[in-house]
């Protein structure tokens, strides 16, 4: 049986991720955290109401009651890194979905985890489709140079790009030699028309009511195109690979980047 913690429990993708472990066989709840937790939420939350989970809103005191194998963290950027740098360092795997962390503070929990020997997963996107479309457009990027991104989110998300449109434009610029892309004179008459700029390739973020989360990878050649689109309509298609990386952080020693490396 494996022990979980979920970080975030509040927040929409946390309350999926939180019902998820009350409901999967091989895991076991041990604690929630938000620093603005009661336990009137995790009621409000869960369909279980005789479960007796612990709440916490200071994480330094989980240690002293609970012990945990993995972290499942779906929070804000700002704290993220904080939660994860814990996790780590008290040998519990993390598990995070929260996006926006930044290359240097991904390296920096990786050295960490590596000097712990503790597994972990960050994944810009836990939807298997999602990888599946992350690897199709890498392999496409290698005969199509000429892409686009268009990311497309709710109304309510922090960071934009995406961190799946940056996971993306990385694989692509592993197989693409970078290129301007469009005419050498054009000018925006709005600043940011052209979208954000990762190697030439556009990054375009929509923010929207009503939406979950969606990509499209366009790509266009002489006389042809090729769209490549994922869309998420529930916050439920996540919950496949947030198991899979709980199942599969504990038998790790290093902190991946990407669902695809545990696929």
């Amino acid at each position: 049986m494996i022990k979980i913690i979920v970080a975030g429990f509040k927040g929409r993708m946390g309350a999926t991720a939180t019902n998820m472990v009350l409901d999967h066989e091989n895991f076991e709840l041990v604690a929630v955290y938000d620093p603005e937790a009661s336990e009137q939420n995790l009621n409000e939350i869960s369909q279980y109401k005789n479960e007796n989970i612990p709440v916490f809103t200071d994480k330094e005191k989980i240690l002293d009651t609970v012990n945990a194998d993995v972290w499942i963290d779906f929070t804000i950027p700002e704290v993220a890194y904080d939660n994860t740098y814990f996790a780590l360092s008290n040998k519990i795997a993390p598990v995070v979905g929260t996006t926006g962390l930044s290359e240097t503070q991904v390296n920096q929990l990786q050295i960490l985890a590596k000097e712990n020997k503790t597994g972990g997963l960050i994944a810009p996107n836990f939807a298997v489709g999602a990888v599946l479309m992350m690897e199709f457009s890498k392999k496409a990027a290698e005969y199509f140079p000429d892409v686009e991104i268009i990311e497309l989110h709710h109304d309510n998300k922090l960071d934009a790009p995406s961190g799946t449109a940056i996971k993306t434009a990385e694989m692509m610029a592993e197989v693409r030699k970078p290129k301007e892309q469009g005419n050498p004179n054009e000018k925006e008459s709005f600043p940011g028309a052209r979208g954000a700029n990762y190697e030439g390739m556009h990054i375009h973020s929509v923010r929207l009511p009503g939406l979950i989360a969606h990509q499209q990878v366009q790509f266009g050649g002489v006389g042809e195109g090729l769209t490549i689109r994922h869309d998420s309509y529930n916050r439920s298609s996540f919950m496949t690979g947030v198991a899979l990386g709980c199942e599969k952080v504990v038998e790790l020693q290093e902190l991946v980047y990407g669902l695809e490396h545990l696929l």
